[in-house]
Formats: structure tokens, C-alpha cells, sequence
């Protein structure tokens, strides 16, 4: 992922990320977009996953759907995709799909409409319902690059989720910026969860930091801007 030297300039607007050598841009919001065929890529929606911590008894606020689907809604309105791309996971557990309200499903619906919408499948979702519409497969390819739930392989030109990485950084002011990030090495793309109820793991735990050959960088999401930055300038979880 080359990134500006400079580690600790903002970038205001989609950050430009090259995996595989296709050139991708990364949203504030969290997702990634191919702009030469328009697709739109986001990870590890969990929708429902409110409900479904309900019938364990976690009771949570049962909005995550809705709000997940706002900031969908806002991916939408700002690039008008011809595709959309979900990376897997994106229904908390197989029941998600008959627990969605109808007028939540309604705005997927809508969303939907007019696009192609590719579910694919994560180790939460194996099957995505098929009430929710949309096709459903195990890995979609673009160009030069695999779009998966989970990582495989040598992670050529692969773009993937699963992991929810998170990374930190401490500023020239002394203030620690905590949140979601892209992760990547140019070779492979690590997508930040979208979910309204996700968690997130430490881009420098071994589980994730092992993906990437040496030095990685990160696309940092901030509270009002994103930062992009070399593995070397990141420091541990403080979350």
C-alpha cells in the first residue's frame, strides 16, 4: 500500500490504496471502492447481530441494522456503484435473515435495486438468506484481484475482511487516535468491519500482522478525517 512518507499528514477525502497493482480508494467510512468498474467493497456488516445477542441475553439497543444500513445508504448516494461487493459475514448467524424487520428489509431492498449485489460468503454466513435477495459466492475477481471473507493463500492481489482491524497512533500533540483501519501490504488488503456492533482486533496482534511480508501500512479512520500510516508509526491498542 504506498502511502504518504509524511505518516502523520490527514487525508480529508478517499485515500488511494494500490493492491496487486489496481489502484482502489478508500472511504471514510469504511469501505473500498474499485473505480474503474464501479464496485463497491465493504466487510463484515453483522446484521442483526443486536437480535442475536438478545436471545443470549446481551440486551443492546436493536438498531445496529438500521444504523449499518444508513451508512450504506451514505456509501451509496456518494459513488452510485454499479456493484456492491459484501465480503462475508454479513449477517451476524443464519438466523439474521428472519429477524430483520420488514421495514429494515425494505431498505436494503432499495438499496439493491437498480445494482448488483454480491453476498459473499464468511464463517457467519455460510448461506446469506435468500429473502434478502442478491447473489451469493465464495469469492468475486476483479482484474488482478480476489475479493474474500478470509484470507488464503499468498494473498496476491486478495481484498478481505474477517478481522476487523483497528490500529493506533500517537500524535505529535501527545493524543493517542484509536479506530478502524485498511491494512495492507500492496499485495493484500485487509477492510475494516462496517457493522454498527462490531469490535476490532490490534493490527500488530500476530494473528493479523502475519498476513503482510515485513512492514505494512494502515488507512486509519479518525473521528473526522483519515490518516495514513506506516506499520512502523503505529503503537498498541489503547481501546
Amino acid at each position: 500500500m504506498p502511502l504518504d512518507s509524511r505518516t502523520q499528514e490527514p487525508a480529508r477525502g478517499a485515500v488511494p490504496i494500490s493492491v496487486n497493482g489496481a489502484s482502489l480508494l478508500a472511504d471514510p467510512l469504511g469501505a473500498a471502492i474499485e473505480p474503474q468498474s464501479r464496485t463497491l467493497v465493504v466487510a463484515d456488516l453483522h446484521f442483526e447481530k443486536g437480535s442475536g445477542l438478545a436471545r443470549r441475553g446481551r440486551l443492546l439497543p436493536p438498531y445496529d441494522t438500521r444504523a449499518t444500513l444508513e451508512g450504506l445508504a451514505a456509501l451509496m448516494k456518494r459513488w452510485q456503484p454499479r456493484r456492491v461487493v459484501a465480503l462475508g459475514d454479513s449477517f451476524h448467524d443464519r438466523g439474521a435473515g428472519e429477524r430483520i424487520t420488514d421495514h429494515d428489509l425494505g431498505v436494503l431492498s432499495g438499496l439493491m435495486r437498480g445494482r448488483e449485489w454480491i453476498w459473499v460468503r464468511g464463517n457467519h454466513d455460510p448461506e446469506p438468506p435468500a429473502r434478502c435477495g442478491g447473489e451469493i459466492a465464495d469469492e468475486v475477481r476483479i482484474g488482478p484481484l480476489v475479493l474474500r471473507h478470509q484470507p488464503e493463500g499468498d494473498g496476491a492481489g486478495e481484498v478481505c475482511g474477517h478481522f476487523h482491524p483497528k490500529a493506533s497512533v500517537r500524535l505529535r500533540a501527545g493524543r493517542v487516535v484509536s479506530g478502524r483501519c485498511f491494512a495492507g501490504d500492496g499485495r493484500r488488503l485487509v477492510l475494516p468491519s462496517f457493522g454498527a456492533y462490531t469490535g476490532g482486533l490490534d493490527v500488530l496482534d500476530p494473528a493479523l500482522s502475519r498476513l503482510f511480508r515485513g512492514a505494512f501500512a494502515v488507512v486509519l479512520i479518525g473521528r473526522d478525517r483519515l490518516y495514513r500510516l506506516t506499520s512502523a508509526r503505529l503503537t498498541e491498542a489503547t481501546w
